[in-house]
C-alpha cells in the first residue's frame, strides 16, 4: 500500500466517540472542509471527526483482487488487503491512544473507496458502518463476492447518481443493478441499510454524497443507545 501515512487528517473533535475513516485522492481532499461543514449542517452534531487517509495508489490500493482494464491499459490490482491491515493493525491502535475508550470506527468512501468500504466491512468486524457514495460496485466479480460474503457492520449506507448506470460502457453500465442487489442483500441480512438515488452522473456534489452517507450513519448510531 503507498499511503502517505504520516500525512492523514483529522476534521472535526479529535477526541469524538464518532471516528470516520475516509480514503481520499486529491481531488477528495481539496473537498473536505466542504465535506464536514455540510456534516454539521445536517446534523449540527460535535461529537464525530472525519480523519481522512490520503491513497496515492488509488487502482490498486483500493481493488480486493485484481481486474481487467476498464478505461486505458492499466489493470486494477489486489492492494485491498494490505490497506485494510495499515487501517486496522496501525492507523487505529494509532487513534486509540490519543482518543476516547469505546470510540466507534466507521468508513466512508466515494467511487471506488466506497467500493473498499463495502468489502472491508465485509472482512472485518472493526468497523460499527459503512458509507459507500456511488460505489465502484460495477467492478468485475463484486456481485459474485457480495452474494457469497457478509456484512459484519451494523449499518450501511448506499448512494448512486440517477445517471450513472446510463452509460454505454458495458461494464460501468452494470452500477445500477449491483447497486440494487447490494441493498437487497443487506435487507435480507438484518442489516440497517439506507440507499439513496442522487440527482446527476458519477461527478456531481461528491462531498455532499459523503457527507450524507456519515450523518446517516450517525443517526444510526443513536439507536444503538437505545
Amino acid at each position: 500500500m503507498k499511503t502517505e501515512t504520516a500525512a492523514w487528517e483529522i476534521l472535526g473533535e479529535a477526541t469524538a466517540p464518532h471516528r470516520f475513516l475516509q480514503l481520499v485522492d486529491a481531488h477528495d481532499r481539496a473537498l473536505l472542509r466542504a465535506e464536514a461543514e455540510e456534516v454539521l449542517r445536517l446534523t449540527g452534531r460535535k461529537d464525530w471527526c472525519l480523519i481522512a487517509v490520503p491513497i496515492r495508489d488509488w487502482d490498486r490500493d483500493l481493488t480486493p483482487w485484481e481486474a481487467p482494464p476498464v478505461f486505458g491499459e492499466r489493470s486494477f490490482g489486489a492492494g485491498a488487503g494490505q490497506t485494510l491491515h495499515f487501517l486496522t493493525e496501525q492507523l487505529i491502535p494509532s487513534l486509540e491512544r490519543n482518543g476516547p475508550e469505546g470510540a466507534a470506527y466507521y468508513l466512508c468512501g466515494y467511487s471506488l473507496a466506497g467500493l473498499f468500504a463495502l468489502w472491508a466491512v465485509c472482512e472485518s468486524g472493526r468497523f460499527a458502518g459503512a458509507a459507500a457514495a456511488s460505489p465502484s460496485l460495477w467492478y468485475p466479480g463484486w456481485t459474485e463476492y457480495a452474494r457469497t460474503h457478509a456484512v459484519k457492520a451494523e449499518a450501511v449506507y448506499l448512494s448512486l447518481g440517477d445517471r450513472e448506470e446510463k452509460t454505454r460502457h458495458p461494464v460501468m453500465a452494470r452500477v445500477g443493478e449491483a447497486v440494487r442487489l447490494q441493498f437487497a442483500l443487506l435487507s435480507e441480512a438484518g442489516i440497517r441499510t439506507h440507499l439513496r438515488w442522487e440527482e446527476g452522473n458519477h461527478f456531481r456534489d461528491s462531498e455532499k454524497r459523503t457527507a450524507r452517507g456519515i450523518a446517516w450513519l450517525l443517526e444510526q448510531s443513536d439507536r444503538n443507545r437505545t
